[in-house]
């Protein structure tokens, strides 16, 4: 078998999962000589932290990405979250973007939409007052596969979301794992936690949230009055 593919082990006790807390785990995939680990709880891919970049790396590939509220292909694939996200909010509804990066757009467009937006970035926006409230709405696009607590990221969700609010998370969704290693979406390498669909409606469950997929690689999860 080539290096680089997908292989299932044995269970192996190395850690637990960053999500659920399980232990053991198991090794998924060696790709690149990074290895990759399954939760067979909560369907959780991660990366071993031994492969994570150095805070000055992550840093400097996160600069490379060219946001900007004026690039209408970017508005476009943001519209993949907002134009199912809006049908759901109250006029003025209060959100927060939680990982804007270095061009905050999704933010601008909901303000645009007539919402009250917030944002938090730990790089580009670290100002942690906005995480001192609570939220009608929040947006998380491409970042929930930067988390390295992923625990801690979504308790976070639950605290600063108010009842009967929405979170919208847009990443993309592992479907299958026999072509794992030649999959595009791990190759960047500040990517370190993928989800499958069983994954989201994990997280749903834990927090008695409902969980939508209205379109592919977008999921909105609803915390119950």
């Amino acid at each position: 078998m080539d290096k680089n593919a997908a292989c299932e082990l044995e269970p192996v006790a190395l850690g637990a999962c960053p999500l659920c807390g399980s232990d053991p785990i198991r090794q998924l995939a060696t790709v690149d000589f990074k290895t990759y680990w399954r939760c067979d709880v909560c369907h959780l891919t991660f990366l071993s932290s031994k492969s994570y970049l150095s805070p000055e790396d992550e840093l400097a590939r996160y600069l490379l990405h060219e946001n900007n509220p004026e690039d209408y292909r970017y508005r476009k694939f943001l519209s993949r979250l907002t134009d199912h996200l809006i049908l759901k909010l109250q006029p003025g509804a209060k959100g927060l973007d939680l990982g804007s990066g270095p061009g905050p757009t999704l933010s601008v467009m909901l303000e645009e939409a007539g919402f009250l937006m917030e944002i938090y970035d730990p790089y580009f926006a670290p100002d942690t007052g906005p995480l001192e409230h609570t939220y009608d709405f929040i947006t998380c696009t491409e970042t929930v596969e930067h988390f390295y607590h992923p625990a801690k990221e979504f308790h976070r969700f639950d605290q600063l979301l108010r009842r009967g609010g929405w979170l919208g998370v847009m990443t993309e969704i592992l479907e299958s794992d026999e072509d794992f290693a030649n999959w595009w979406y791990h190759r960047e390498p500040t990517h370190v936690c993928f989800y499958k669909q069983e994954t989201m409606a994990w997280i749903a469950a834990q927090y008695a949230w409902r969980v939508e997929y209205p379109r592919k690689n977008v999921t909105l999860f609803y915390k119950t009055d």
